[in-house]
């Protein structure tokens, strides 16, 4: 596999558990490099990083191949110009409008340098489709690249909950797969925990660490008044508490909780203060719960500074969705020996967690803080769908990126 986009390293973690080796790593984040050397020295970490140019001098013989002997390259492009979050933000999602979608041109260019035998794509939901998605660009180029070289490349996709695969996190990911070869078609996993996800306790009960990050802002004290699994909305009108807020004026995830028996909700990579979810001990997760609400097996170490901790596993793909995704690729292309082969289509998934069964119930909210209370009455609600604050229009800087690549 040639990974691109490798960040803290989740894609990678999951294909290799699949049975997949990475022969070579991009990425430019120094932070994310050094999560990387720290834990798979031997992952070759080349050239600057940097997706966008590298087809300028990688090379399948810089890495001692030939073109077409690459069997997986594997990526989940920078997803700020395709995510919802970031439309409220004033760097707002402009597509392949923005400037740092130029990565997904530069993806394209190294498929085509190296004609491998799949194409992985992970990424948000509307990576694919809806408004400045990259669907349409990445399926003319395909078409542009098979009619060169003679290739095949088709592009399967879908948009999956990873809380449906076991990962104890509600996460909506664009999934797309592309085979180079005539006759083979992509299959995706099929959903096995929709009626039974794996919940925040079931992989966080056991854990013990002094790492209890305090909250902070302006909001904080009133987190032990939300009930576990209830966000702000709880104090509203309608909620069932004391009114502080008017009725969905807020972002989601405005002191939203985990619930013991439910799994997490998305984890953002920059939260601010009141941005959830926070624990149900009433304080930010640390960056190892996070991990582990991530897939993250234990042996993974992020040594670096909490922000710096919390944003690279917020941007990682969740390594057993990779795993199940690489047995996919490993059972459509026939990889590796038939014994292999077999041995890690039937065994359960290394990085599946078990239920437990000693879920406790929730705590009960608390009063409201005096030091708030002075918020409490009458609030407007939200006047309805399409009458409030609008999203921010795309900020394009530049040129738009290798338009006519």
């Amino acid at each position: 596999m040639l990974s691109l986009f490798t960040g803290a390293g989740g894609l990678d973690i999951g294909l290799e558990r699949a049975g997949l080796s990475t022969i070579a790593a991009l990425e430019t984040d120094e932070d994310a490099k050094a999560v990387l050397r720290d834990n798979r020295p031997g992952w070759r970490l080349v050239g600057d990083g940097n997706v966008e140019t590298a087809d300028r001098w990688l090379t399948p013989r810089g890495l001692g191949l030939e073109v077409g002997e690459l069997e997986v390259l594997a990526g989940g492009p920078p997803c700020q110009p395709f995510s919802k979050a970031a439309q409220w933000s004033s760097s707002a999602r402009g597509g392949m409008m923005d400037r740092r979608s130029a990565c997904v041109y530069g993806m394209l260019s190294l498929l085509e340098t190296f004609l491998p035998h799949a194409l992985l794509i992970e990424n948000v939901s509307g990576f694919l489709n809806g408004r400045g998605s990259a669907g349409p660009l990445i399926k003319e180029r395909l078409r542009g690249i098979n009619a060169r070289h003679g290739t095949h490349y088709q592009l399967a996709s879908s948009v999956v909950d990873a809380a449906d695969h076991g990962i104890p996190q509600h996460r909506r990911r664009a999934i797309a797969i592309a085979y180079r070869d005539d006759g083979l078609e992509p299959r995706l996993p099929e959903p096995t925990h929709s009626d039974a996800p794996v919940r925040a306790w079931d992989v966080l009960a056991d854990l013990s660490s002094d790492e209890k990050p305090e909250p902070h802002g302006r909001w904080a004290g009133l987190l032990p008044s939300v009930p576990e699994g209830r966000n702000y909305l709880y104090l509203t009108a309608r909620g069932g508490g004391e009114e502080l807020f008017g009725w969905r004026t807020r972002f989601w995830s405005f002191l939203l909780k985990l619930a013991k028996d439910r799994p997490s909700w998305t984890l953002p990579a920059s939260p601010g203060p009141s941005t959830g979810p926070f624990h149900w001990e009433n304080r930010p997760l640390s960056v190892w719960e996070q991990m582990r609400l991530q897939s993250f097996p234990d042996e993974w170490h992020i040594d670096r500074p909490f922000r710096v901790g919390r944003r690279l596993v917020g941007n990682a793909t969740p390594p057993l969705l990779a795993e199940l995704l690489g047995r996919c690729l490993v059972r459509d292309l026939g990889l590796g020996t038939p014994e292999a082969r077999s041995r890690t289509l039937l065994e359960r998934p290394t990085l599946l967690w078990s239920h437990r069964t000693d879920v406790p119930p929730p705590c009960p909210p608390l009063p409201v803080p005096t030091e708030f209370r002075e918020h409490i009455g009458s609030h407007e609600a939200h006047p309805g769908e399409g009458l409030g604050p609008a999203p921010r229009a795309p900020r394009v800087t530049g040129e738009t990126a290798r338009t006519s690549a």
